[in-house]
This record gives structure tokens, C-alpha cells and sequence, in this order.
């Protein structure tokens, strides 16, 4: 049985019916996330109303028990995990889309629809929402808006924190908040909705959100380049962010990831994508553009022009779109690409100046070397942001030790760069204790100054994000 209080138990059962669960095989399946980091929570709720997450939420305020918010555990640092027990909040219940109004260009959602589902009830509308993280279609809007999600399309488009005009939210005290507008200008109090996404749940539960929507673009096309090293794909991605023609999505590959997609590739039935990769590529850029039918063909003029330059082994064009997917198909494979390398992996998306991802790349080798370990870069090149890709055997102690000394001293390189430590993965359990090294003394401190003032008791997500 659960560690709950008995009366914090018979009001939650009263509360949720059987929207609660406390018995240890349905807890422990919200016990973990894509971190394959696990906790056991001392319950799980399962609300579908506004007015039982406020009620939730004081009844555990008052016992000063712990409140984890859940979307669908696809975040990668820990963030969602009940390190503390309490009990998990599984929004998976409120999933309704509340309201399209394609004429204000938003749309209101409860936190439990997944990006998906959303995205395909907009098209018919000629809309979307730009945020596409790789787990689109199986994480939910609540989840994108505490880490804030990216993915390609950020170059262009942004993050959530880019694309959510207001929240509605119940803070650590169990009041229920309301920030921003359905209005894409105001100046009205300070930014709370912005303060909020990001926060990985420690400020406040996200009960409602109202998002930025994005026309449709009527027509897309890719181009693939290759490099004869990063140093020279460095400098095309400068050069095509300096131009006016802004590219929908910029992705890089250094050299052990496209070997690692030529052998992927070639074990398909088509192997004509992998050969079109020169066997001297030392980096892959793959740049999209989106736009008008009768624009889009200068907009590539331009991003190829950019694209060439010293280094550049050769630029393709995908002339329609299955031409374009086969393009995209080198970084789709990328990730059942890395299971060749070893079993386990710390995936990091630390993110650098343009100009400063050679120096990141090159010392990520170094580490590489130093700790005999295979370390894969890729990622969104358009804004600095690399996933650093740490590959390990988690049954051999040795590995995994060194596995977490080159986790840490990625993330001090990455910051004697200029850099940050997360872009859109957010920092939970997993970067907690490198906040002090990205974030100074009284910045930390401001930090908790707003945590006390969301969350007086500390009970939201206690142990995440600050060290």
C-alpha cells in the first residue's frame, strides 16, 4: 500500500474515483521516463478537471506531500521521475483540444493532447503548431511546454516558449493562474507564460494552454550538402544564417554519424541514398526551405549559393517530396543507427554559438578518445544546438563510469564555449548538478526566490532543475 497519509488518500479517492491508483504495479509504470532513470510514486492521479488538480494540489500542500506533473515520459534528464515518492499527476485524462480559431491564428488545448494528434486536427484548418520534437507524435503539449521542446523547425519557427500565447496554471499553493493573452502583442505585467514553459514542473501544473499557430507552408523543399570537414560545414551554416533566405531546417551530421547512416542505409532495400554519400564526407548538412510555390525556387537559389563555399564536396536538390524524404533519410537513421555502436547512450543537447560548433565538435573527440568511448555527434546546426551522443555498455561498471565523466566534462566544455547545457531536453535530474557551473550565485539564487514564491512548501517536482 501506499506511503500516503490515510486521510490524504480517502480525499484523493473521493476526489478522482477511479482516477487514482495505488497499487504498486500501475504506480510503478509512472515511476520512470526516457531517461530509464525509476522512482516509485506513493500514488498516481489521473485528474480530467481544472478544479480537481486545484483541489489535488492544496490537499497534498497541506500534508506537504510531493506533486510531479506527467505528460508521457518521453523527456530524457529525469524530470519527470518521483525521486521523492508523492504523488505522480498523469494528465493523460485532459486531452481535449478545446478550441481551433484559425481567424486569431491559436488554438486552446488541455496539456494532455499529444503534438500529433494536434497537428493533424490543424491541417485541415491550413495551420500548425511550428514545435516537432522527434517524439511528436506520442508526447503532449504539457510535456513540450515544461521542457520546452524545439526540434528542426526552431531555426525558423522557435521553441514553445516562442508559440504559447498564455497558460492557465495551478501554482504549489493551489491558487489557479491566468498569463498572457489570445494576442500575439501585450504589455501587460511581467511574462509569466514565457517564465513557465521550461520550468519542468517545478513552478506550477500547466492546466490549459493557449498556442501560436503557423500557416501552413504551401510548398517545402530540401537540399542535402557534404563537407570535407566540420570547420567548412561550420562555416556554411554561418553563411546560410546570414542571409535573408532563413531555412525551415538546418541539421548537422559529423563524420562518425554519417558512416554510421551509410551502414544503416546499405542494409536497406534502396541503397542509392547511402551511395550518394561521399565516402570523404567529413560533416552532412541538410537544409529545408519553406515558403510560396512562387518564391520557394529563390529562396534555394540562395540557400545553395550559401551552402557552396571552400570544403563543399557537393549540394543535392530533392526536386518533389519523395525525393525529399529520401534525402531526410541519412538523419532519419541515425538513432536505430546508434544501437550498432553499444547499448546505452546519454543523449545531451547542449547548444554553442554557430561559429564555436568545430571547437565543440573537436574537443567532443578528444573526449571520445580519452575515455575509449564512441561519442556520435548531430543536430539542429542552425542554432548551435548538438546531440552529443555518449555510447556505453551499462552492464560494464568501467564504461558507464566513464560514460558520466565525459557527460560532465562535455557540459564544461560546452560552457567554456559560450555555450549552454540544454536547448530542449531541459535539465531535471541529469544536468542538475552542473547548473552552479552554467548559472552564477545570485542568478541561482533569483531562481529560488521565484520557486518559493510559485511554491512556498517546495512540493512541486522537489529535487529537479536546481541543484
Amino acid at each position: 500500500m501506499a506511503a500516503l497519509p490515510s486521510d490524504l488518500l480517502r480525499a484523493l479517492a473521493e476526489l478522482l474515483g477511479d482516477g487514482l491508483r495505488t497499487d504498486p504495479g500501475e504506480r510503478l509504470t509512472y515511476g520512470y521516463d526516457n531517461s530509464r532513470r525509476q522512482a516509485m510514486p506513493d500514488a498516481v492521479a489521473l485528474p480530467t478537471t481544472v478544479d480537481q488538480v486545484v483541489a489535488l494540489v492544496r490537499a497534498c500542500r497541506t500534508r506537504r506531500v510531493p506533486v510531479i506533473a506527467r505528460g508521457r515520459g518521453t523527456n530524457t534528464t529525469g524530470a519527470s521521475v518521483p525521486v521523492d515518492g508523492g504523488v505522480v499527476v498523469s494528465f493523460e485524462r485532459m486531452a481535449r483540444i478545446v478550441d481551433i480559431r484559425p481567424g486569431d491564428r491559436c488554438a486552446v488545448v488541455e496539456p494532455g493532447v499529444l503534438n500529433g494528434d494536434l497537428q493533424r486536427a490543424l491541417r485541415p484548418h491550413g495551420l500548425f503548431w511550428p514545435p516537432d520534437p522527434t517524439s511528436a507524435d506520442f508526447s503532449s503539449i504539457g510535456g513540450n511546454l515544461a521542457c520546452n521542446a524545439g526540434g528542426p523547425r526552431a531555426v525558423k519557427y522557435g521553441a514553445s516558449r516562442d508559440n504559447v500565447l498564455a497558460l492557465t496554471a495551478v501554482t504549489g499553493a493551489g491558487e489557479l493562474i491566468h498569463c498572457g493573452s489570445a494576442t500575439t502583442k501585450g504589455a501587460t505585467g511581467y511574462d509569466l507564460q514565457r517564465l513557465l514553459v521550461g520550468s519542468e514542473g517545478t513552478l506550477a501544473l500547466i492546466v490549459e494552454a493557449t498556442l501560436k499557430l503557423t500557416p501552413l507552408p504551401a510548398a517545402r523543399a530540401a537540399l542535402r550538402a557534404t563537407y570535407r570537414d566540420v570547420e567548412a560545414a561550420a562555416d556554411a551554416v554561418a553563411r546560410l544564417m546570414a542571409q535573408p533566405a532563413t531555412p525551415s531546417m538546418l541539421e548537422f551530421m559529423d563524420d562518425r554519424a554519417l558512416d554510421l547512416a551509410r551502414g544503416h542505409l546499405r542494409a536497406q532495400p534502396r541503397q542509392a541514398d547511402a551511395d550518394d554519400l561521399p565516402a570523404d564526407a567529413g560533416a552532412l548538412l541538410m537544409i529545408e526551405a519553406d515558403g510560396d510555390a512562387a518564391t520557394l525556387p529563390a529562396a534555394l537559389d540562395a540557400l545553395r549559393a550559401a551552402a557552396d563555399g571552400d570544403g563543399c564536396l557537393g549540394v543535392t536538390l530533392a526536386p518533389d517530396e519523395a525525393s525529399r524524404e529520401r534525402l531526410w533519410a541519412a538523419r532519419k537513421a541515425l538513432s536505430p543507427a546508434l544501437r550498432a555502436l553499444a547499448p546505452g547512450k546519454i543523449n545531451e543537447d547542449v547548444v554553442v554559438p554557430v561559429s564555436r560548433i568545430p571547437a565543440l565538435v573537436a574537443g567532443v573527440r578528444t573526449l571520445a578518445r580519452r575515455h575509449a568511448l564512441p561519442i556520435v555527434c548531430f543536430g539542429h546546426a542552425g542554432n548551435g544546438n548538438l546531440h552529443v551522443n555518449l555510447m556505453y555498455d551499462p552492464a560494464d561498471a568501467a564504461q558507464a563510469a566513464r560514460a558520466q565523466a565525459a557527460m560532465g566534462e562535455v557540459f564544461a566544455l560546452t560552457l567554456s564555449l559560450g555555450g549552454t547545457l540544454s536547448g530542449e531536453h531541459g535539465i531535471g535530474l541529469a544536468k542538475r548538478d552542473f547548473m552552479p557551473q552554467a548559472v552564477d550565485a545570485p542568478t541561482l539564487a533569483l531562481m529560488r526566490a521565484v520557486k518559493a514564491t510559485f511554491d512556498p512548501d517546495g512540493i512541486l517536482n522537489p529535487g529537479k532543475l536546481l541543484p
